[in-house]
């Protein structure tokens, strides 16, 4: 498998984890009586989130395997 394969599956996965994320997010702010926009502004702060998470670890990673 080439390192190009790795890298879009390993985004894909990222983005898929942050989307689900942010509907849960949004969904449960629905379910506490949030209106729609701040429903709306919860779920981008999870996607957010779960962005700056992944790119926190990954830079992390880096430098600890270099």
């Amino acid at each position: 498998m080439s390192v190009l394969a790795v890298v879009l599956l390993v985004v894909g996965l990222l983005l898929t984890l942050a989307l689900l994320a942010a509907v849960a997010a949004g969904t449960l702010a629905r379910m506490d009586g949030a209106t729609y926009p701040a429903a709306i502004t919860r779920a981008a702060t999870a996607f957010l989130a779960v962005l700056t998470l992944a790119a926190a670890a990954t830079g992390a990673l880096a430098s600890v395997l270099r």
